[in-house]
């Protein structure tokens, strides 16, 4: 008869789960593997590796969820199985069992700090990792917004080619409950959508606002032979949609330009888009920004708003998203939205939610980068990949969870008579299949 020798209960990954208990307030429901090999936890979960002693150090200094992300993008604490079902017990366990850290006592902290030197976890500050993104000048101001897109959006138009479909559409599709429908088509819908519900017509003069890479400004031209003038802060993405238009033959119907929305002029557009762009707009800004749309729109024309949502108790997204992602992000409850965009005198006529097609659109990403990880890896670099792993594991899950929400609103600028010169009835847009 065999025997199995059991690790000693003062193995690292005993002293760690003890910290990590008292930290959450109760048992941790993943497993736990240290660098010392020991490992203790539930049988068959997901384990959480501490691959050195500089993790530790990093939470020690910066505890909490942004110490963690920097340790898992470095490479010093990693995940044994599938990233988004550990983070999902990870939240159902602080869901179900209502986990909450409790105050730290003084004998409390001397115990966690009397284990991090037996542990020789104690040192100097590890670097901040080089993929963190590092912004200066005050909050929202042209030349710090410029950065903060700059970081995220300038990163790598090949690293984009590569997880993004054809459409190069890096914002939520529309499944429209289709099983079968592909990533792809799931863009091609949504674009379709959006321009049914602005109404577009051959000649319409379209301003889409944060352009991206141009997917709904190529498809509007090309299919609906719209007039559109695209707005980019990126200079990445303004080359590109830039190079799209040429190889398209369609330098006659669209302008690209490289500007804050601040700044654009004129005005008298048949319609307006802009999806998901106002996010990054900022919480003071927002009431500006939703009186530049009622000024750029014509009388009945229609303004087209996708854009994400969320409580109040992470309107930025949490510090992985803020410190990582996107800087300076700001959402709120569909209906401030709302608020605000009948406040600069728009007329809201319909909103959508997309937060299911989002946990589809994110989770296809995801599979994207998995499947083509040693190509992420030589175009980003190792640190980079591992970010957007956290964050694409992160961010299906917190729609999935309802944490984050998508919508679509539809506005109109009705005349000073009432005039909205819009159908009450959204038929139109669903009477054929959207996407065909």
């Amino acid at each position: 008869m065999t025997t199995t020798t059991r690790p000693a209960r003062t193995g690292v990954a005993h002293r760690l789960a003890g910290l990590a208990e008292d930290a959450l307030g109760g048992p941790l429901p993943l497993r736990l593997r240290a660098w010392d090999g020991t490992e203790t936890g539930p049988e068959g979960a997901p384990a959480v590796v501490v691959r050195s002693r500089r993790a530790l150090r990093r939470l020690l200094w910066q505890p909490g969820e942004l110490g963690l992300a920097q340790a898992y993008v470095t490479g010093e604490l990693d995940v044994d199985g599938d990233l988004t079902d550990a983070l999902r017990l990870m939240w159902a366990a602080a869901r179900d069992r209502r986990l909450r850290p409790p105050r730290a006592g003084l004998a409390d902290r001397a115990r966690a700090a009397g284990t991090a030197v037996r542990l020789g976890a104690v040192g100097p500050r590890p670097a901040t990792p080089a993929s963190q993104a590092r912004l200066r000048g005050g909050l929202h101001t042209r030349t710090r917004d410029r950065a903060a897109v700059s970081h995220h959006y300038d990163l790598s138009n090949d690293f984009y080619r590569l997880l993004l479909d054809e459409t190069m559409a890096y914002s939520c599709g529309y499944w429209a409950g289709e099983a079968g429908r592909s990533p792809v088509d799931a863009q091609r819908a949504k674009l379709e959508l959006i321009c049914r519900k602005l109404g577009l017509a051959p000649g319409a003069r379209l301003l889409d606002i944060g352009c991206g890479w141009g997917s709904l400004t190529l498809h509007a031209a090309q299919v609906h032979r719209a007039r559109v003038t695209a707005v980019t802060l990126a200079a990445e993405q303004a080359a590109y949609v830039r190079e799209q238009v040429r190889e398209r033959g369609l330098t006659d119907r669209v302008e690209v330009i490289c500007q804050d929305y601040r700044d654009i002029t004129g005005g008298d557009y048949d319609a307006v888009s802009t999806v998901e762009m106002g996010e990054h707009v900022g919480d003071a800004e927002y009431p500006a920004f939703a009186a530049a749309l009622h000024r750029l729109v014509r009388e009945r024309g229609r303004v087209l708003v996708q854009q994400m949502s969320r409580g109040r108790n992470a309107p930025g997204g949490g510090a992985f998203i803020e410190a990582y992602i996107a800087p300076d992000m700001h959402m709120r409850p569909l209906g401030e939205t709302v608020g605000l965009l009948e406040g600069a005198g728009l007329e809201v006529r319909h909103t959508e939610s997309l937060r299911e097609d989002y946990v589809r659109t994110v989770a296809a990403w995801g599979d994207t980068l998995e499947r083509r990880w040693d190509e992420a890896v030589r175009l980003v670099g190792e640190e980079t990949a591992r970010v957007w792993r956290l964050y694409l594991a992160g961010g299906a899950l917190a729609f999935e969870q309802r944490r984050m929400g998508v919508d679509q609103i539809l506005a109109v600028r009705p005349s000073r008579e009432g005039d909205a010169g819009l159908s009450a009835s959204p038929g139109e847009w669903y009477a054929a299949p959207v996407g065909t």
